[in-house]
């Protein structure tokens, strides 16, 4: 019985699955340790920069973003006009509801002004007002004009419909009235005092007035119903475009008659800085990037020319280019990975403890994260690319000879 001799054509190389892929890079990896710890520290340390830097900035921001929002960079108040005729325009009953359906619009809420006078208590004259404005005002004033409670509570729905009020600051100063249940003279009746506010340096109006629920003003002290002003807090970057809509909605039949006033000047500040940091962190995060790329390329052509034998003997035993260039790839990919990951975890623990210590909001973005990962993975890519064709061209007698 004769013997079949194997033909070139029968030779062929096994193909190396993903898992063998692995197990070969991870070999290459741990053959070296030290070099390989010290390699993807570098990674690490170039990753963890770039994310410190991505993180903090936005950290920065989102507290520069509070700061700005307690400006009134997104608050914009309507109140009444003129009629073509010179008198007091009105704005309709139901503005309010009509402006919540505009959709960048966050908040709106309303005061309307109470004919009604405040006094300390019923002895005083009716024209010793001290000028104080009394307003029905909604329960959700506090949150969209940035105003707060110094003493006592805001009103409920308990207290907006019985007689009960809330002091502004400097209204509360010329009542020399601080405590709350106390009672003040308003309307011809006795009203309880529910709390004062802080300054409102966004609605200063609000400071020198009495603030009564918009129920009981409408069934205690005649009030039609119809607000004077109204507050709004819309999407920063559709403040401009909320502007130009709201006269029309407020008062679709007479919009010449609505005045709508314009957006803080802070929105503007606050824009240009977002346009500076967005430069500043993309030109820090592309250096970041060369740095880390250019240190994964110097390890893995140290690593061909140091293991010039190693490919020799596996290209004695059969390795094809294409396997020993997928073992360089792998090897670099690995080390990427890994360094992308530890950079990403030290930079996450550095952004919170800088940004608590700054008493920033902690704004850590996924997208950096995951971009950085898959960033540290694309250069390895194309750092390890060169070094695996150059030792996958290394024939065995050349890579034995010169090892």
């Amino acid at each position: 019985m004769g013997r079949s001799l194997l033909t070139p054509d029968d030779l062929k190389a096994a193909r190396l699955s993903p898992a063998d892929v692995s197990r070969v890079g991870l070999a290459g990896l741990r053959s070296r340790p030290l070099r390989v710890v010290l390699s993807a520290l570098g990674i690490a340390i170039g990753i963890a920069a770039m994310l410190s830097v991505v993180g903090i900035s936005a950290s920065s921001r989102a507290g520069l973003d509070r700061t700005l929002s307690q400006l009134g960079t997104n608050l914009l108040t309507v109140a009444p006009g003129n009629t073509i005729y010179g008198a007091d325009a009105r704005l309709p009953t139901e503005s309010v509801a009509m402006v919540r359906r505009i959709g960048p619009v966050q908040t709106v809420t309303a005061i309307g002004r109470v004919p009604a006078g405040v006094y300390r208590n019923d002895l005083i004259p009716a024209g010793q007002t001290g000028g104080i404005a009394v307003n029905a005002a909604r329960l959700d004033l506090l949150e969209t004009a940035g105003a707060g409670v110094a003493t006592g509570t805001w009103l409920n729905a308990a207290t907006a419909e019985h007689p009960a009020v809330v002091l502004g600051s400097k209204a509360s100063t010329i009542l020399a009235v601080r405590t709350p249940g106390m009672r003040v003279w308003l309307g011809g009746q006795w009203f309880s005092v529910a709390g004062t506010l802080s300054p409102v340096p966004l609605a200063p109006e609000l400071d020198l007035s009495v603030l009564v629920g918009w129920p009981a003003a409408q069934r205690y002290l005649g009030f039609d119903g119809h607000p004077t002003t109204i507050y709004t807090r819309s999407r920063p970057d559709a403040v401009e475009a909320v502007r130009g809509v709201l006269a029309a909605t407020v008062n679709p039949l007479q919009p010449n008659e609505v005045k709508v006033s314009r957006p803080s000047d802070a929105l503007t500040a606050q824009r240009a800085t977002n346009r500076a940091l967005d430069a500043l962190l993309t030109g820090l995060g592309a250096v970041a990037l060369l740095v880390g790329g250019i240190g994964v390329a110097n390890t893995m052509v140290m690593n061909v020319l140091e293991r010039r034998s190693e490919i020799g003997l596996r290209r004695s035993l059969g390795a094809t280019r294409g396997q020993i260039r997928l073992q360089f790839l792998a090897e670099s990919l690995l080390l990427s990975a890994a360094g992308g990951i530890a950079g990403a975890l030290v930079s996450s623990a550095i952004i919170v403890w800088y940004a608590g210590s700054k008493q920033w909001p902690v704004a850590i973005p996924g997208w950096a994260i995951a971009g950085a990962i898959v960033a540290a993975l694309g250069v390895g890519v194309a750092a390890g690319l060169y070094p695996a064709i150059r030792a996958a061209r290394l024939t065995p007698t050349e890579a034995l000879f010169h090892g």
